[in-house]
């Protein structure tokens, strides 16, 4: 009798994107959120709507009260603020919270424009003075909100407001402590021997605190670009002719204002602009900051390798598991999403620098959908450089395994040797012609341990010096000045 099939009906999903409270798309703000989460505070929306907030409030009260050497009013008429009054409108700002995002969020529903829901959301809170601070003036000073500007006039200080704070606040003191700990272990290891792989092979001893060195140096020399870097704005109307300004207050010197307002937010002022401020700055950040991300991939593979060869051992930790299926592994996991992290990271930045610096004509909005990546951007390398400090921070050097590795490669003395028999031929010694040939024929492609190495070295004729220095020679002592570079050269 044939079987009889049952069609079970399949049950609904959810929809996960209907879930409270909202799951989110990416990994920067769910799985990572919080190797992240300072971030948020310079580079989310809410942050940009409160640095719009900071610098609309900012340039009322200069139009007001003038700012560095420029006196007020700027606009003949406009009240000058009290203390109690700028207090008051910085303080929209400074308490953007939660209600407050929402608020503005419904403004732009009305608007759909972000910057003049802005505008409105000030406005509001300028109507709402008197009842705070009886017989002022701010509602007089309302129509000075938004004055003669554009939205790239706001939007372009905003950015640079968070960028720099993002990067001085969050990613460089991260850079800067990862650097900083790759220096320490390479002091701590200045004195490991380890045999080098140039091509893949082996080749001349290095130290292992040595190598850390050279990256650590690498990575802060790219610090100190990044901390050097300029960030620019500029306020200056829809194309940067001060049109409006000169139209209604024509005997202001639009400029000199311009150049207190930035300079009085802590950037550089930039004179020449269409529409928007060129981003070339930016574009310069994003570079310097995607080499330091390509650097810290290069450690991130190079250390990667380390453990592949036994080099380094990973402390496991209790209760982690590294396979579903091989229970003796520890893999590098830390490393391995670095990598990743690092890649995702500079992909975005190139793509951010690349884009930002093209603007057609006197304008197109192609930069305002691209700036919403800066985030990410940097998202992606602070979550590398806390996943490669935590890596480091689980490793052993096995200086027994490096010891054995340069025990068995004694051929890689040949350069010394012949690079003794050369200086010998030079000082007049005789029989010293072809050294390198020589050790070419007794090295090239063969092992060679100590005994071979020393009844080479003493059929040779050397000086007695020289031979005795040549037949004390090891593997593991011959590393130079590897010691004396860490010790003078990392700073």
């Amino acid at each position: 009798m044939p079987e009889t099939t049952v069609n079970t009906p399949v049950p609904a999903r959810v929809s996960l994107a209907e879930v409270t409270p909202p799951i989110a798309l990416g990994p920067l703000d769910g799985r990572y959120r919080s190797a992240v989460a300072p971030l948020v505070d310079h580079l989310s929306e809410a942050a940009l709507n409160r640095e719009r907030l900071v610098v609309e409030v900012e340039w009322l009260i200069t139009l007001c009260n003038g700012a560095g050497d420029v006196p007020g009013p700027v606009v003949p008429g406009a009240p000058r603020l009290t203390d109690e009054e700028i207090a008051y409108l910085r303080a929209i700002p400074a308490t953007f919270g939660a209600d407050e995002i929402a608020e503005l969020k419904e403004i732009e529903r009305t608007t759909v424009h972000d910057v003049k829901a802005v505008e409105y959301f000030i406005k509001r809170r300028i109507a709402a003075a008197p009842e705070r601070i009886p017989g002022t003036g701010l509602p007089a000073a309302s129509e000075l909100v938004h004055f003669a500007c554009t939205s790239e006039d706001i939007n372009n200080l905003s950015y640079a407001l968070m960028v720099a704070g993002a990067v001085r606040g969050v990613w460089l003191p991260a850079a800067r402590a990862l650097a900083d700990q790759i220096a320490e272990m390479a002091r701590e290891h200045k004195a490991v021997p380890m045999l080098s792989r140039t091509h893949g092979q082996p080749a001349t001893p290095t130290t292992m605190g040595k190598e850390l060195a050279v990256l650590a140096h690498r990575l802060r020399r790219q610090l100190r670009r990044i901390e050097d870097a300029e960030f620019l704005g500029k306020i200056n109307g829809a194309t940067g002719t001060f049109g409006a300004h000169t139209v209604a207050v024509p005997g202001a010197d639009w400029p000199a204002v311009s150049r207190a307002f930035v300079e009085g937010l802590g950037l550089t002022w930039n004179p020449l602009t269409t529409q928007i401020e060129s981003h070339d700055w930016q574009a310069e950040v994003y570079a310097d900051v995607a080499r330091f991300n390509r650097i810290l991939h290069n450690l991130a593979t190079d250390v990667w390798t380390y453990i592949s060869l036994g080099f380094f051992t990973q402390i496991p930790v209790a209760g982690a598991t590294g396979s579903s299926t091989m229970p003796h592994k520890v893999n590098p996991i830390r490393f391995e999403n670095a990598e990743a992290n690092l890649e995702i990271s500079c992909s975005l930045l190139d793509t951010l620098s690349a884009t930002l610096v093209t603007s057609r004509l006197q304008r197109d909005l192609t930069d305002s959908t691209t700036q919403r990546n800066i985030g990410p951007a940097f998202g992606h390398s602070v979550l590398a450089i806390d996943n490669v400090s935590r890596g480091l921070k689980a490793l052993a050097v096995n200086v027994s395994l490096m010891a054995e590795d340069l025990d068995e490669n004694w051929e890689i003395l040949g350069e010394a040797v012949q690079s003794a028999m050369r200086a010998a031929a030079v000082a007049g010694v005789p029989a010293m012609d072809n050294p390198y040939e020589r050790l070419k024929d007794l090295t090239r492609g063969r092992r060679v341990d100590g005994e071979r190495m020393r009844e080479f070295v003493a059929g040779l004729g050397l000086p007695d010096d020289v031979a005795a220095r040549l037949a004390e020679l090891t593997p593991a002592a011959y590393t130079g000045l590897a010691e004396r570079l860490v010790d003078e050269y990392l700073a």
